[in-house]
């Protein structure tokens, strides 16, 4: 498959997607109005990438943003009467970028590089059971309820493993750079690997919180 080498780029601060999975988006600004404009005409492609929290992070008044992101297509397309656009924006494959293009729109653009992602357009399914996943999705409810999140668990089981925890990456309560991580994860099962270990952190200061009073 053929993806453009140079991407509007959606800079949303702790907001990830992965291949394969969809997310809705609430579009407003009017540069990122002027890219969905600009993008359904052309491939329909936008970058999702997170901007860096990082001390000294701007260039130019422009946020620094990580290296690594995911290409997404807008598979559905809505305009609101008060003029905001509803997309549904299907991850396709994980991106690293080169350099920013400089030009006059008011969004930005990148050249970017898809070589060490191009195993995220395989089919075939990992193999992890949920019964690996069950003290992972435990931890993941508790943190969810105490968040005040509210996931529909039974329709995510009957999802893909995949879909699903990609799907709770995506939705969890976790901060910029735990989110990063995951993005970052070479394969689901370091993946899942890494949610355990965020998790771990979760539970160990909810415990200790919870002797110190």
């Amino acid at each position: 498959m053929n993806f453009p080498k140079i991407i509007p780029i959606f800079p949303l601060s702790n907001f990830i997607i992965f291949p394969k999975t969809t997310v809705p988006l609430n579009i407003f600004e009017q540069r990122y109005l002027d890219m969905v404009n600009d993008s359904m005409k052309a491939s329909k492609y936008i970058g999702m990438i997170q901007p860096k929290t990082t001390k000294n992070n701007s260039n130019n008044g422009r946020p620094n943003l990580h290296k690594i992101g995911c290409l997404g297509k807008i598979t559905s397309f809505k305009e609101t009467e008060d003029g905001r656009y509803l997309i549904d924006l299907k991850g396709m494959i994980r991106f690293e970028t080169n350099k920013e293009i400089i030009s006059e729109k008011k969004y930005r653009e990148f050249e970017v590089n898809f070589e060490n992602y191009l195993h995220d357009l395989d089919n075939k399914k990992e193999e992890l059971k949920f019964s690996d996943l069950e003290l992972i999705f435990r931890d993941l409810k508790n943190l969810f309820e105490k968040r005040g999140f509210i996931i529909n668990w039974k329709a995510l089981e009957k999802q893909s493993l995949d879909e699903t925890i990609n799907a709770l990456a995506i939705a969890s309560p976790f901060s910029l750079e735990e989110k990063q991580i995951l993005l970052e994860a070479t394969n689901l099962n370091i993946r899942k690997t890494k949610i355990a270990e965020i998790l771990s952190t979760y539970t160990y200061d909810q415990y200790n919180n919870n002797t110190l009073q």
